[in-house]
């Protein structure tokens, strides 16, 4: 700021305005100092409504009072059971959550990373009640209870062998649904065949209401089986639901492999690879041959009535005590005893209507005959192979025949 020039003054006065220019001209410092001053306190005022305006989220959050919600809602009485669980909080994170079915059972669950939501692991199982306890870590808590509807048309499967039973080493584990089933691939997911000693096990799918479990070659003996179905709530077909939730076991024996040649009319009986028996036998004759290939013993009876007609011979036979009879296909082929032959028959002549005979006693106790001491020597699931019979090999779904089939053409047979 300049100071005044003012003419015609006396050097007294021209000293006294300047004096008062120069206090005007340096009044003027201070309030430009001031000015800058208060361009300083302004910014600290704005400071302090930063640092109250800033506080973190969860701060913020821990003033308010969480908020748990549930899904399905509290009272829900026919919650969808395909659908999973979940708790969510706001102005919150959860601490616990726990969910129990009114049968025993626990669902498991998975938080998100921000701890606001939890999500079941798998679905709620069909018609049951579950109560839900969830805890926010401020100490909120809540429990909400729903029930899950039943569904509408279902199916089971029925297995073979029995449960704890043992059986010889080419039994497979063969399972029969009761309803057709289109999502193959879901339904053998949900079913674990495990073997100990380890050995690779494949499921294949003769129908879409059969599907059998077998590894590439015959099971090792005192091998032990155990079967996981994990079919409830399983959708096989649309709308239909499994209900089974079980594991059950079963054991191998010993290995018994019966060799018949048609050729030579003979059987030759090997356990665990050395030769205990050989019998003479009868085969189906030339218009009745019988199956050849590998089948599996499926049924085992001490006595049972034949009928021609069952088996579309019209009536050709009815016997009411055929003895020690053994089932190897479900068409009907047997290995079983033969009393009203001749017993020069046997070694000599096929002459059977497709099954494989040996000779035996009427009223099956004479512990003497063929036929009775090979049928206490075998068990379910023994392996009889029937060679030169001069008909082709079996079908693999006829009986428990699933070995005609190679490695290659039974995994192909598998939806997973």
């Amino acid at each position: 700021m300049g100071v005044p020039h003012i003419s015609n003054r006396s050097g007294r006065e021209r000293e006294r305005w300047s004096r008062r220019g120069v206090l005007a001209a340096l009044g003027a410092v201070p309030a430009a100092v001031v000015l800058t001053g208060c361009g300083d306190s302004a910014d600290a005022s704005d400071g302090s409504d930063a640092s109250e305006s800033s506080a973190t989220p969860s701060a913020r959050a821990a003033a308010k009072k969480a908020t748990i919600a549930v899904t399905p809602a509290d009272g829900t009485t026919k919650a969808d059971f395909t659908d999973r669980v979940q708790v969510t909080v706001t102005d919150g994170t959860l601490a616990s959550v726990k969910v129990t079915g009114d049968d025993g059972s626990t669902l498991v669950g998975t938080l998100n990373g921000a701890r606001t939501t939890w999500t079941s692991t798998s679905n709620p199982y069909s018609g049951t009640r579950y109560t839900v306890t969830a805890t926010a870590q401020t100490g909120t808590a809540q429990t909400t209870t729903f029930t899950t509807k039943s569904p509408g048309e279902t199916f089971v499967g029925y297995f073979t062998p029995e449960a704890n039973s043992t059986s010889g080493v080419g039994m497979p584990v063969s399972i029969n649904f009761t309803h057709a089933v289109s999502d193959r691939a879901a339904v053998q997911k949900a079913i674990t065949v495990t073997a100990e000693p380890a050995v690779e096990i494949v499921g294949h799918w003769f129908s879409d209401t059969r599907l059998d479990f077998r590894p590439e070659t015959y099971w090792a003996p005192g091998t032990k089986i155990t079967l996981g179905l994990r079919l409830k709530d399983v959708q096989g077909a649309d709308g239909v639901y499994g209900v089974q939730s079980k594991d059950v076991t079963f054991h191998i024996g010993r290995e018994q492999i019966s060799t018949v040649d048609l050729a030579t009319k003979e059987m030759t009986v090997r356990r665990d690879g050395s030769t205990i028996a050989t019998y003479p036998v009868s085969g189906g004759d030339s218009d009745h041959t019988t199956w050849s290939g590998i089948m599996v013993i499926s049924e085992r009876f001490k006595q049972t009535r034949m009928e021609s007609s069952t088996v579309g011979l019209g009536d050709e036979y009815d016997i009411s005590d055929v003895p020690h009879a053994q089932r190897l296909t479900t068409s009907g082929t047997f290995v079983h005893g033969n009393y009203w032959a001749s017993t020069s028959v046997f070694g000599h002549r096929n002459t059977s209507h497709g099954c494989v005979g040996l000779h035996d006693a009427k009223g099956a106790n004479d512990t003497s005959v063929n036929g009775y001491k090979f049928y206490e020597s075998s068990m379910l699931g023994d392996v009889v192979i029937v060679k030169n019979s001069g008909e082709r090999t079996v079908e693999p779904s006829n009986g428990l025949n699933g070995w005609n089939l190679s490695w290659a053409d039974w995994k192909a047979g598998s939806a997973v």
